[in-house]
Formats: C-alpha cells, sequence, structure tokens
C-alpha cells in the first residue's frame, strides 16, 4: 500500500489498553454541544501489593475493549487497535450507534493496513452484544480484531 501512513513506523508505539478516545475540542465548532464529558481523574492512591499466579501449562488471552466515539478519529483507534493486536494478538472495538459503529470500521479498516506493513494479516469478526450504560440495556456492536 502507498498511503501516507505507509512510511510511519508503529512497532515503537505502545497504547494504554484503558484508552478511550474522545473527540479533539478544538476539530468542532459546536461549543460542547455534543454532550460528551471528560471524565473527572481518579484521585491518586498508594499502590496496593499485588500477587500474580502465573500458569505455565494454560494461556489466557486478555482482551482489552477500545470505546469509539461518533467523534472520535478513525487513524487514532487504529493505532490503539494496531498497538494492542501487537502486544496481546487480539483486540475488541465496541461502537454504540451508527456514528461510532462507522468511525469503528473505518479504524479497523486503517488498523489492517498498518498491521499488515509488520506481516501480520488481521481479520474482523464483528458481533451483537448488549452492555449497561446508566442501568439501561444498550446494544453495542463489538468488533474483534485479531491475526488471520
Amino acid at each position: 500500500m502507498d498511503r501516507f501512513f505507509s512510511k510511519l513506523d508503529l512497532r515503537d508505539i505502545k497504547i494504554d489498553p484503558e484508552a478511550s478516545f474522545p473527540p479533539d475540542e478544538d476539530a468542532y465548532s459546536d461549543n460542547g454541544a455534543s454532550g460528551w464529558t471528560e471524565p473527572e481523574p481518579e484521585p491518586e492512591r498508594e499502590p496496593e501489593a499485588v500477587t500474580v499466579t502465573v500458569a505455565v501449562a494454560t494461556e489466557t488471552r486478555r482482551s482489552d475493549v477500545l470505546k469509539v466515539s461518533a467523534r472520535s478519529r478513525p487513524s487514532a483507534v487504529a493505532g490503539a487497535i494496531a498497538g494492542v493486536v501487537r502486544e496481546s494478538g487480539r483486540a475488541e472495538v465496541q461502537a454504540i450507534g451508527a456514528g461510532a459503529t462507522n468511525q469503528a470500521v473505518k479504524a479497523v479498516a486503517i488498523a489492517r493496513d498498518y498491521l499488515l506493513e509488520t506481516g501480520i494479516e488481521a481479520v474482523c469478526l464483528p458481533a451483537f452484544i448488549d452492555v449497561m450504560i446508566d442501568n439501561e440495556n444498550r446494544t453495542a456492536i463489538r468488533l474483534i480484531v485479531e491475526p488471520r
């Protein structure tokens, strides 16, 4: 592929698995009418001791859910998808609504190109899921991206 991102080296980019992608404030002129609010930062806490048990005989694949909004930038989400697939072997992208689903599908298409540059052929498995938001049951689209 000869696209503008084909010259980028994405192997060194690390994405926080808990990341979400809010819209860029300066990219829209609706002055906050989109309904998006920044979450309040959690207060700092002392780190707790953690006990880790490792089972050598079994492999558990933990996949992280990347939540996409209608105002998310597909290229940013694509970078996150590619990073999570490289790190964990699988990424789950969740979207609620037509606009968010549109951005998520575009991001998956771009992420496939990012991953192809490093020799990973990715596939996407779409599914409907039910999620609880504000004590209300909603239907979401979950796109699972993993190597073929």
